[in-house]
C-alpha cells in the first residue's frame, strides 16, 4: 500500500491542524501517525493512491480558522502499513515551528459564555483552538501544555475528554480550562481584600466602573487601566494619576453597533475589528460623537476596540458602555504583568484590582494600526501579530540577530528560510523596558532554537541596544553590524514586500523625527540610493539647527526658531510680523537663543523632515511648550490638516548643494508666515503645508529616479509616513507620474520595524564578505 511521510510548516500548531488532518485522513480511509514537532506537523500516511492525492488536494482550503501553510514536503516511506490512524505525542526536535500570536475569542466560545446551559456560561478563561492565548504562556516548544503557563492547572475529567477527543474543537488545545480546574478572577480593593471571586467579581468590578472608579485589570499579556469613557472628570484623574497628561487613551467598546457610534466605520476596520487579533484601530470621531474630547486632546481621531477575552466581553456587557482600557502603568514604565507588580505599583492609581492566577510569562501590549486607502498600516506589532513570523525565498542566508532602535524597540531573528520579529517592548530608556527586552530575547532563542552567526545594531553609539549588542558580541566572539538608521528603515519595507537581495537599487524617501547619519550627522529627511547590503545619499531636506540638542526633540518652540534663524532671525522677522511678535511667547529670552546658534554648541545641523512638522504646529498654537508623548504636535498639525481643503498655496524649491540634492524650505516658510500673520486659518496653513510637502517630495523623488535610472518603484519609510494624509498625497503624486509607492504594512515604519532591516544588511555584507564590525 502506498506511504508517505509529508511534513506541513507555516503557522500550524495550535490551531485545531492535527484534528483537522486526522479527520480529513479517516475521511479518506488512511491509516498512519500525525505528530508536532519542532519544526511543524509530520504525518505518516498510509492508504490507496487516490485517496493520498486527494486528502492533499482538499488540505489548503480545509485548514482550521487560525492556521496559515507555508511550505509542504513529501517523500517516500517504506514502512508496515499502521492498522489504524493516530494522533501522537510530541517531539521537540528542530527549530522551523511557528509560535502563535494570542487570538481574539472565537464565536463558539463567545456563545459558550452566554449560555446558562453551557458548562462554561460566564466563565472568564473559555477557550479552544480556535482562539486562546498562546505567545503570552508559551516558554518552550512545542505547543503543549507542559511547556506553557497552564502547566500547573490540571485538567478536570470533563476537560480531560475534551482535549483527548479528536472530534472536540479543544482536542489539544493547550490553555484548555473550565471553573472546575482552570485560572480564577477576584476583585480586590486597594488594600488587598478580597471582595468577590469567579463570575461575581466581574459584576462587581462592573459596579464600581459605574461608580466613577478606576480599575486595574489583569488582562491577556498585561493589565489595562479602566474607567468610565464618558466622564471627563474621571478623564482628568486618570490622567493625572497615571502621569499622562495628553497621550490619547484607547477606548474598548461592546461590540461594533457601539463603536459605530462614536467613530465612522468602513467595512475595513470593521474586519480589523473583528479580526482575530482584535487591534485597537485609530478611526476618525464622528461628529455627535457623545465621547469627551478629554480621550485624545486635539485629535480628529479615536483608537477603538473590541473585548478580546472572554473576562473582557462579560465586563463589557455587565457595565454597558464605553470603557478607557489603556495600559496599566505609570508614564515611562511598561504595562505590568503579575498580581503583586499591579498592586505595587498601581497603587496610587487604580482603586480597585480585577486579577487572575493564570500567569503572563511574555507581556504583549495592544496592536495599534490605522487605514491608509483602505488597507492597514501596523503602528505598533504586538498582542495578535507576534511574533511577526514569515518566509522568505532568498538561499543560504546567514542567521543574524538584530537588536533594533532605541525607542519603540524590538528585535528580528533573520533564518534561512524565514525571519521573526518580536512584539513591542517600548523604550529602552526605561529600565524595566530593557529588562523585558533582554528576557524576550533569551526566550525567543529557545523557542526558535536561534543561534546568530552575527548581531545587528543601529549606528548610533548611544543607543542601549546597540550596547547590549556590544555585550553579546563580545560574550559570544560573534561580529557586530551597524546598520545605519535610514537605510534599516528602507530595507525593512523592501524585505515586509518580498524584495530580493539580488535586486534593486531602490529609490527610499527615509524621513523620521532623528536618526544617526553618516560621519555623525543628524538625518531625518534623506533621498537614498537602496539595495540590501548598502545606501547612498542622494538628497535631503534642507538642514536646520536642532537648537539646544535633544531638548529640541521635546519642545517644539526650539525648531521653530532654528527656521526662523535661517530666514534672517526673530530680531528682523519681528519687526516684518508685528502680530506674531504679539502672539509667539518664547519660553526662553531671544537673545540667548541667538547666543547658542552663534556658538554652535547644542546645535548640531538635522534634516529631520519631523521637526517641521513641530516648527509649524507650534507657530499654529496647535501644541505645547514641551510635548508630552511623540509626535503630540505632528499628530495635532495632521488633525488641522485633515479638516481642510488641502489648498495649493505653497512651493518647495529644488536645489543643488554639490553632489547633492536638496529641497529648499524657505520659501515654503515666508509664504506660512505670511498667512499666519494675516491670521488665515490654522486648519488651512497645515493642509497646504501637507500639499506641498508631498508634491515636493515627489517632484524631487522623479528628478532623481530619472538621473539615476533607479526603476519605478519608490520606498515611503519612517515615522513621518505613518502621517495617513501625507502618506495618501504620496502615493497619489507617484501614481499621478506612473511610480509605485513601497510602505509598510504589517510591520511599523517607525522604529518598531528597524530590527528587520538591520537583519536583512547584516546578513547581506556578511554573504558579500563585505562586513564591517564596530567598535
Amino acid at each position: 500500500m502506498p506511504a508517505e511521510r509529508i511534513r506541513l510548516q507555516g503557522r500550524v500548531q495550535g490551531v485545531g491542524m492535527r484534528p483537522t488532518l486526522y479527520r480529513l485522513a479517516r475521511e479518506r480511509g488512511l491509516r498512519g501517525a500525525i505528530r508536532n514537532d519542532g519544526q511543524g506537523v509530520e504525518l505518516d500516511l498510509h492508504g490507496p493512491a487516490e485517496g493520498l492525492e486527494d486528502f492533499l488536494a482538499v488540505l489548503p482550503g480545509a485548514l482550521p480558522p487560525l492556521a496559515r501553510l507555508d511550505a509542504m514536503q513529501r517523500q517516500p516511506l517504506a514502512q508496515a502499513t499502521p492498522k489504524t490512524l493516530a494522533i501522537e505525542a510530541s517531539t521537540a526536535t528542530g527549530c522551523g515551528a511557528v509560535v502563535l500570536p494570542d487570538a481574539a475569542t472565537c464565536p463558539d466560545c463567545l456563545a459558550e459564555i452566554r449560555d446558562p446551559r453551557a458548562r462554561r456560561y460566564r466563565y472568564a478563561f473559555t477557550n479552544c483552538t480556535h482562539c486562546g492565548p498562546r505567545l503570552s504562556i508559551q516558554q518552550r516548544i512545542p505547543w503543549d501544555r507542559p511547556g506553557t503557563s497552564m502547566a500547573g492547572f490540571g485538567l478536570c475529567p470533563a476537560c480531560a475528554a475534551e482535549y483527548a477527543d479528536p472530534a472536540d474543537r479543544r482536542y489539544h488545545a493547550q490553555p484548555i480550562a473550565c471553573p472546575d480546574c482552570g485560572p480564577r478572577c477576584e476583585l480586590r480593593d486597594a488594600q488587598g481584600a478580597v471582595l468577590a471571586s469567579g463570575a461575581p467579581a466581574i459584576d462587581a468590578a462592573a459596579g464600581l466602573l459605574r461608580q466613577g472608579k478606576i480599575l486595574a485589570i489583569k488582562g491577556l499579556g498585561g493589565f489595562h487601566l479602566a474607567c468610565d469613557a464618558r466622564e471627563p472628570g474621571l478623564l482628568q484623574r486618570l490622567r493625572q494619576r497615571k502621569r499622562r497628561p495628553a497621550k490619547p487613551l484607547a477606548l474598548m467598546l461592546r461590540d461594533l453597533g457601539a463603536v459605530e457610534r462614536q467613530v465612522r466605520l468602513g467595512d475595513e476596520a470593521r474586519a480589523w475589528l473583528a479580526h482575530p487579533a482584535a487591534p485597537i484601530v485609530l478611526l476618525p470621531r464622528r461628529s455627535d460623537c457623545g465621547l469627551p474630547a478629554e480621550l485624545a486632546p486635539g485629535l480628529d481621531q479615536l483608537g477603538v476596540m473590541l473585548p478580546h477575552t472572554p473576562l473582557q466581553h462579560l465586563l463589557l456587557e455587565a457595565f454597558d458602555g464605553p470603557l478607557v482600557m489603556t495600559s496599566g502603568n505609570r508614564a515611562g514604565e511598561p504595562p505590568c504583568v503579575e498580581n503583586d507588580e499591579a498592586r505595587e505599583r498601581l497603587v496610587e492609581v487604580a482603586d480597585a484590582f480585577l486579577l487572575h492566577d493564570r500567569p503572563i510569562l511574555n507581556r504583549v501590549d495592544d496592536s495599534l494600526l490605522q487605514l491608509v486607502r483602505g488597507r492597514r498600516q501596523v503602528l505598533r506589532a504586538a498582542r495578535g501579530f507576534a511574533p511577526c513570523q514569515r518566509r522568505h525565498a532568498s538561499a543560504s542566508v546567514p542567521p543574524v540577530l538584530a537588536l533594533g532602535g532605541q525607542l519603540k524597540a524590538c528585535f528580528a531573528l533573520l533564518r534561512e528560510r524565514d525571519w521573526i520579529v518580536s512584539q513591542h517592548i517600548g523604550d529602552l530608556e526605561q529600565a524595566d523596558n530593557l529588562r523585558d527586552f533582554e528576557i524576550a530575547l533569551a526566550r525567543y532563542q529557545t523557542l526558535f532554537d536561534f543561534t546568530p552567526a552575527a548581531i545587528a545594531v543601529d549606528a548610533h553609539p548611544a543607543y542601549l541596544s546597540r550596547q547590549l549588542g556590544r555585550n553579546l558580541s563580545r560574550r559570544f566572539g560573534l561580529p557586530l553590524i551597524a546598520v545605519q538608521h535610514h537605510h534599516a528603515h528602507a530595507v525593512s519595507v523592501l524585505a515586509e514586500a518580498g524584495r530580493q537581495p539580488e535586486q534593486g537599487p531602490w529609490l527610499a524617501l527615509s524621513c523620521d523625527g532623528l536618526g544617526y547619519g553618516e560621519n555623525g550627522e543628524l538625518w531625518g529627511g534623506e533621498f537614498l540610493s537602496v539595495n540590501f547590503e548598502s545606501a547612498r545619499r542622494l538628497g535631503r531636506w534642507r538642514p536646520a539647527a536642532l537648537l539646544g540638542g535633544v531638548a529640541g526633540l521635546r519642545e517644539p518652540w526650539r525648531n521653530l526658531y532654528a527656521v526662523l534663524d535661517q530666514l534672517g532671525g526673530w530680531t528682523a522677522l519681528s519687526a516684518r510680523y508685528p502680530g506674531l511678535a504679539r502672539r509667539l511667547s518664547w519660553p526662553q529670552p531671544p537673545a540667548l537663543l541667538d547666543q547658542l546658534l552663534r556658538d554652535g554648541e547644542h546645535c548640531p545641523p538635522c534634516s529631520s523632515l519631523g521637526r517641521a512638522f513641530d516648527a509649524l504646529a507650534w507657530l499654529l498654537g496647535l501644541s505645547p511648550d514641551r510635548i508630552s508623548y511623540e509626535a503630540e504636535a505632528a499628530l495635532r498639525l495632521q488633525a488641522q490638516a485633515q479638516q481642510s481643503a488641502l489648498p495649493d498655496r505653497y512651493t518647495l524649491v529644488q536645489d543643488k548643494v554639490g553632489d547633492l540634492w536638496e529641497l529648499d524650505w524657505r520659501p515654503l516658510w515666508r509664504a506660512m508666515l505670511d498667512d499666519a500673520e494675516a491670521e488665515r486659518s490654522a486648519a488651512e496653513i497645515a493642509g497646504a503645508f501637507h500639499r506641498a510637502l508631498a508634491e515636493g517630495l515627489v517632484a524631487l523623488a522623479a528628478r532623481i529616479l530619472d538621473e539615476q535610472g533607479l526603476g519605478r518603484d519608490v520606498v515611503l519609510c519612517g515615522g513621518v509616513f505613518q502621517n495617513p494624509l501625507l502618506l495618501e498625497l504620496c502615493e497619489r503624486a507617484l501614481m499621478a507620474r506612473g511610480l509605485r509607492a513601497l510602505s509598510a504594512a504589517e510591520l511599523p515604519g517607525n522604529d518598531g520595524g528597524l530590527a528587520l532591516g538591520q537583519a536583512w544588511v547584516a546578513a547581506s555584507r556578511l554573504k558579500a564578505k563585505e562586513m564591517q564590525p564596530c567598535a
